[in-house]
């Protein structure tokens, strides 16, 4: 939350369940990319999938414990290009109508059922065409000396056609793509700019948050030398100058999310990236981040959040991750054992409380805000702060 005088800002630190800055804040919804992985890596794997059986994208009564129980005020809704816009098809303006229809219900479900906002989250690491080892398959957009993969110019189609079909509600956010890696940076930002082009072609207003390389990471956004994102990001154009960063980061090793362990101090690495967001007057949402329930997590995770609520750069965040898909497998931090995910009801394999019970409930809705943006266009000023009632 932002206050007008300097001293209110002081105050609003020191309160429990009020943050200075932050207008967003909520859960990730992964199930919507299930359903395509394969273990011998086998191409078209899971495709298109059968919703509710292979896939799907939120489950409506966690949906309503989040928001209503927990007060949170956003969803990051995660989906696969290769079904909203089949192979057959290819990448750009046409869809899988049945597809889309199934994501829109679940998004007005999340905005206009339940009065919060939601981002669209292709889940696809800036590639396309072949989703059955994510996040390493599939060809990288853009990639002009690979004949098998989308074009830049596809890349906008999709993202007009998308913006153009929730234009009309101002609690959509444009995720422009989860992590993109291993790429020149160049073309990224030439991708990114497309879809932002093509964006603000239609006409929509929304907010558009846009990813950097190297996976988002915020302790690596200022290195890596002339690819480094704090050389490329900023460069991007607004029409509408509704554009946010959006960035991610775990606490483990080596910022996988993969490991139980937590051992990197959230402060001390996300210094630069802050600090380039304050060079540029930029603002960020931080759409991924988690932690287990061991001490040093609980302790790490505390000092992310209110790390972000500390510095105005920061406007929201989703933890990662609920999902209806989940069942006892954990989405991050656990070294792949088995302990539930942040989706309400979640247990472990052992039948024991999961992740939501021990971590989402204890810690993370505990610095939730007490109040938030839950009406009007989401934008990177904020906008009337209120409480859930």
């Amino acid at each position: 939350m932002k206050f007008s005088t300097s001293a209110a800002a002081a105050c609003a630190a020191i309160l429990p369940g009020v943050s200075a800055t932050i207008y967003y804040a909520g859960v990730a919804q992964s199930s919507g990319e299930f359903g395509a992985w394969s273990p011998t890596a086998q191409v078209g794997t899971g495709l298109p999938g059968r919703f509710g059986v292979d896939y799907a994208f939120i489950s409506n009564s966690g949906v309503d414990i989040m928001t209503d129980k927990h007060k949170v005020n956003l969803h990051r809704v995660a989906f696969l290009l290769e079904r909203m816009c089949p192979l057959s098809y290819g990448l750009g303006a046409r869809f899988n109508e049945t597809h889309f229809n199934y994501f829109k219900e679940s998004i007005d479900y999340i905005t206009k059922t339940k009065g919060a906002y939601a981002i669209l989250d292709p889940h696809n690491y800036m590639r396309y065409n072949n989703p059955s080892s994510q996040p390493f398959s599939g060809s990288v957009i853009g990639n002009a000396s690979d004949p098998t993969a989308a074009t830049t110019a596809q890349f906008g189609a999709f993202w007009g056609e998308l913006a153009k079909r929730f234009a009309d509600n101002e609690k959509v956010i444009f995720g422009l793509m989860n992590e993109p890696h291993d790429m020149p940076s160049q073309l990224l930002l030439d991708n990114l700019q497309a879809a932002v082009t093509a964006i603000r072609a239609t006409g929509a207003k929304n907010l558009i948050i846009t990813p950097g390389n190297a996976w988002s990471g915020g302790h690596y956004w200022t290195k890596g030398g002339s690819e480094a994102n704090s050389n490329w990001i900023h460069k991007l154009v607004d029409p509408a100058s509704n554009l946010a960063v959006d960035i991610h980061e775990y606490l483990d090793e080596d910022f996988s999310g993969g490991h139980l362990a937590c051992t990197q101090e959230p402060a001390k690495n996300l210094a630069g990236v802050t600090a380039w967001l304050k060079e540029h007057k930029l603002k960020a949402f931080i759409t991924e981040f988690g932690g287990s329930n061991t001490t040093e997590c609980v302790t790490m995770l505390n000092g992310m959040l209110d790390y972000m609520s500390q510095n105005e750069e920061y406007i929201g965040w989703t933890a990662w991750a609920a999902g209806p898909f989940w069942g006892p497998n954990s989405p991050c931090c656990t070294d792949q054992k088995q302990y539930g995910s942040l989706e309400p009801g979640s247990k472990a394999a052992d039948g024991g409380p999961g992740l939501y019970d021990t971590i989402w409930v204890p810690v993370i809705s505990k610095k939730v805000p007490a109040k938030l943006q839950w009406e009007g266009l989401a934008s990177v000023n904020g906008g009337v702060l209120s409480q859930r009632v």
